[in-house]
């Protein structure tokens, strides 16, 4: 009986404490969501002149790493190199870090989808079901993977791999999007740490 007991005891320790860590991560989710919506709300109340040095840095920035990205990709004969342009300006950003989380996201969303819709198209065929199968499998492991935030490019990756049509086998197309993918991301980390880099060598020293 008090092996029972004890054995009784730990389970429900173990239910608590695994209570008590969803009920911190709902928080955390919840902390986040609010920080966005103030970071959000504050650069909306930039005068107008700030905003615009800011947008037209921006866009300077996103246009300079979708060419980059983009004009290899000709120069080796990928069909369909627009995918490096259209990564490289969904992560170029204006501060590096947030630049290296888009990234992540990126790429982790893009080769985790390319697997998930490749295995879907040779195991189950081009059918709508394996395509809906798809889409699942890719938000669940980027869940099990702790990159929730990359759920949505995985999804969309799988859509390209199952639902686009193709010339040429499946599983050139997948690996030709992850390299896409790859590359836009290597293009916009590498424009944005170097605008950082010039940008910090251009501002005056703050006075100690």
């Amino acid at each position: 009986m008090d092996a029972q007991a004890a054995k009784e005891g730990r389970a429900e320790a173990e239910a608590e404490q695994a209570a008590e860590r969803t009920r911190r991560a709902d928080s955390d989710v919840g902390r986040i969501g609010w920080l966005r919506g103030q970071v959000v709300r504050l650069s909306k109340r930039l005068p107008l002149r700030r905003r615009l040095s800011r947008g037209l840095a921006h866009g300077l920035m996103s246009a300079f790493a979708a060419v980059a990205a983009y004009v290899p990709t000709q120069v080796f004969g990928l069909r369909e190199g627009f995918w490096a342009a259209i990564t490289a300006v969904a992560v170029a950003q204006t501060e590096f870090g947030a630049t290296r989380s888009t990234a992540r996201d990126q790429f982790t969303g893009a080769a985790i989808g390319g697997i998930v819709g490749l295995s879907a198209f040779l195991g189950l065929g081009p059918s709508l079901w394996a395509y809906a199968a798809a889409v699942v499998l890719a938000t669940l492991s980027c869940w099990l993977v702790n990159v929730a935030s990359a759920c949505r490019l995985a999804g969309i990756t799988a859509t390209i791999i199952l639902l686009v049509p193709h010339v040429g086998p499946v599983e050139r197309m997948a690996a030709s999007r992850v390299v896409e993918v790859g590359w836009g991301v290597c293009v916009a980390i590498t424009t944005v740490w170097i605008v950082t880099r010039v940008n910090r060598c251009l501002s005056p020293e703050k006075p100690a």
